[in-house]
């Protein structure tokens, strides 16, 4: 792509690169089975692992805010441990290596720091104490969760990764310490393939969770294994930020990430395929995302994602979790320099080009992109508008006829839409600008060119949460972003993910191509993060 987003990354290939991206694949999942890939199998070679991830309907406590014996707590989550240990078991007759639980998925979610206290194992130091839960289970005392967890790994001989809640007590001497002597933490935990604890993971950045505390420090986990090398560790609400997800990649070793996450579903830009799927590429990573699955209250969407191709699971209908199998590559395959050979064959690119370099639109070097289109979007006659999206107020233009130029500025950020339309369907969709802060769930500023279906026909509807579209279209998509970390996102109808054809940096601009759809447009999107203005 490279809009890698580290600057060793980013130092591995030029501003001037751009990039063409191969297919994307969805994994049809079995209720608590085996996906089944979309695409042919390739041969299982020591050069490639097979990764798991689980999408858990959990067990919840019926009143999250009551008291409870550490008894009835150990109840509830051994059923839902029981349920993971099922899917060991058939994870691990398929050859898994690896498998990642979600976040949430033992204990559940809307506690108090109170009452969810009888949920919480101790958790030592896994890099100061070497422990093999399974096989010592009485070395410390409320570790039920971690033994069995242990147990899972060594059974099924793959390493574990599970998210659960864990204390530590401290000492009124340690300045950080609460008031009630003991550290409450939202914990990943990493079991190698005979049940030893190799490390641990505390979320940093909590997403309204008064039951936890944030660390005093960000963890930067990583942990090695035989069969790929190194894996980054970071949860859900993290993989927005700079720490921990960014500065764990600066590590040119770090080539994969497990991402336990509870990850509620927020159209048209933050859908949890669409965040997970657009952060493999930017960091030409394998993502390996396991969430949550409550439809009702929007969580859903899991994946095994690489730079290429995505085999996912989204499902809004079905109740029941969801296993994902994938055979990946140990160094996730680089991506392809096209530089500007393609526009000197295809007059659409060749188009994009010109106009970057100034030139006025002209049917004669555009071929089948026409000046006299007919209304002239490409003289940007449509009118902008305001429209609330994602909370944030964008600046739009409306995407009218079956091809032109628009674009449309805010706080310094132009966005460019170059589009074809094969046919032109009655719906609206809208070319949206937003440059600034975002304040609503969470703080951090963003830089967004995006491309959307509304949610009807009036300017009013640009921004709604739609998840079907007919709309087809053939574009180049460019801003000229202030910052390198950049996600693309593409989603079409039915939430199916699709790959761009190209990405990259042209004149300063940042660009993504696609061409031949699936099927019609919900949502095609740059979404750039400035981390320092946070």
């Amino acid at each position: 792509m490279q809009t890698l987003l580290t600057s060793g990354a980013m130092s591995r290939a030029g501003r001037q690169l751009a990039l063409l991206l191969c297919s994307c694949c969805v994994a049809v999942a079995i209720p608590g089975g085996l996906a089944e890939e979309g695409c042919p199998a390739e041969p299982h070679q020591a050069s490639r692992y097979v990764a798991t991830v689980y999408e858990h309907q959990s067990f919840l406590s019926p009143d999250p805010l009551a008291l409870t014996s550490r008894e009835q707590a150990l109840e509830l989550m051994h059923r839902n441990l029981d349920v993971y240990e099922q899917q060991v078991t058939t994870a691990a007759r398929k050859g898994a290596q690896i498998i990642v639980f979600p976040e949430d998925g033992i204990h559940g979610f809307n506690f108090t720091r109170t009452s969810i206290y009888p949920f919480l194992d101790f958790m030592p130091s896994p890099r100061s104490v070497r422990w093999n839960p399974c096989l010592e289970p009485h070395r410390f005392n409320d570790t039920e969760v971690l033994q069995r967890l242990s147990c899972m790994a060594m059974k099924g001989e793959m390493f574990l990764v599970a998210n659960l809640g864990t204390k530590q007590p401290c000492h009124s001497s340690d300045p950080g310490c609460p008031s009630d002597g003991r550290y409450q933490f939202n914990t990943n935990v990493v079991f190698s393939s005979n049940g030893t604890l190799v490390d641990r993971y505390c979320k940093h950045n909590l997403y309204f969770e008064a039951a936890f505390d944030t660390p005093l420090e960000v963890d930067h986990t990583v942990f090695d294994t035989p069969f790929a090398g190194k894996f980054g560790v970071f949860t859900c609400f993290d993989i927005l930020f700079f720490d921990p997800a960014v500065r764990l990649l600066q590590d040119s070793e770090v080539k994969h990430v497990v991402y336990p996450t509870a990850w509620m579903n927020q159209l048209p830009l933050l859908a949890a395929i669409q965040i997970q799927r657009g952060f493999a590429i930017a960091f030409g990573i394998n993502l390996l995302a396991a969430n949550i699955h409550h439809p009702s209250l929007g969580m859903t969407g899991s994946g095994i994602h690489t730079p290429l191709k995505s085999f996912w699971h989204h499902s809004m209908d079905s109740p029941e979790g969801h296993l994902i199998i994938a055979e990946v590559a140990r160094n996730p395959p680089g991506l392809i320099s096209a530089g500007n050979a393609t526009g000197k064959t295809d007059p659409f690119h060749r188009k994009f080009l010109q106009l970057l370099a100034g030139d006025p639109y002209s049917e004669k070097d555009a071929q089948d992109v026409h000046c006299d289109a007919a209304p002239k979007s490409t003289t940007n006659a449509s009118p902008t508008f305001n429209s609330e999206m994602m909370y944030d107020n964008f600046t739009l233009v409306p995407v009218w006829g079956r091809d032109g130029h628009v674009h449309v500025c805010a706080h310094g950020l132009c966005c460019h839409l170059l589009y074809q339309r094969p046919t032109v369907s009655q719906e609206l969709y809208a070319l949206g600008v937003f440059d600034g802060l975002h304040t609503v769930h969470g703080t951090y500023y963003v830089q967004v060119c995006a491309l959307v279906k509304c949610g009807g026909l009036g300017f009013d509807t640009c921004g709604q949460e739609i998840t079907e579209a007919m709309g087809m279209f053939e574009f180049h998509l460019w801003g000229n972003f202030s910052t390198s970390y950049i996600f693309p996102m593409l989603l079409t109808s039915g939430m199916m993910l699709e790959t761009p054809d190209q990405l990259g940096w042209e004149s300063d601009q940042y660009f993504l191509k696609k061409r031949g759809l699936s099927s019609g447009l919900v949502t095609a999107a740059l979404y750039g993060r400035l981390y320092e203005r946070d």
